[in-house]
């Protein structure tokens, strides 16, 4: 069964209307999708809140969804980019019901700081997974990704972009095409 609503997420420097949010909104149509803005953007901060904060907004996005759409969390796919991609994966960890995750430019760690993994939650992500990065992503090298993603217990699937960095610039179409493919290809609970 494939996922009945999205919930698109942004990266810790950007918003709702992030560009290829924009574009993965338009691509999955019909599917209902919000896109999200974070309690920090809709402040006016410019710095995020701390993992809390961000993921309980998550979880009442998903809820709202859910409501407005009559489908049921487990039927929602969290789409985020970079910090929020991070954030619905700790989510999902820490209990909240979704059809899968895509997780664009995940930020295993720092930049610079490969020793300051941010891995902890992922033995508890049991759905289905697609992470895209790009080849030259400073927030994780493909190996580095490899070793961390193979702690997930869901499915996983991993492509990189080659020579691509974290922001993924220009690859909007590209990514919507992987995202589409592996819905397609991917068994939903």
């Amino acid at each position: 069964m494939r996922p009945a609503a999205v919930l698109l997420t942004p990266g810790a420097g950007s918003d709702r209307d992030h560009h290829t949010l924009l574009a993965l909104e338009a691509s999955l149509a019909p599917l209902p999708c919000v896109r999200l803005d974070f309690p920090y953007r809709l402040a006016g901060r410019p710095f995020p809140d701390r993992a809390p904060v961000l993921i309980a907004h998550i979880v009442k996005a998903v809820h709202q969804l859910g409501q407005d759409h009559a489908v049921c969390p487990a039927e929602v796919l969290l789409i985020g980019r970079s910090m929020g991609g991070r954030m619905c994966s700790m989510a999902v960890a820490e209990g909240l019901d979704a059809a899968g995750l895509v997780l664009l430019s995940y930020p295993l760690h720092p930049p610079g700081k490969p020793d300051k993994l941010r891995i902890a939650h992922l033995p508890r992500v049991a759905v289905p997974c697609l992470f895209i990065s790009g080849s030259k992503d400073n927030f994780a090298t493909p190996e580095e990704l490899s070793a961390a993603t193979a702690l997930v217990a869901g499915s996983v699937t991993q492509q990189f972009i080659p020579g691509a960095g974290h922001p993924l610039d220009r690859q909007d179409a590209q990514l919507c095409g992987r995202v589409a493919e592996w819905l397609d290809s991917t068994s939903f609970g």
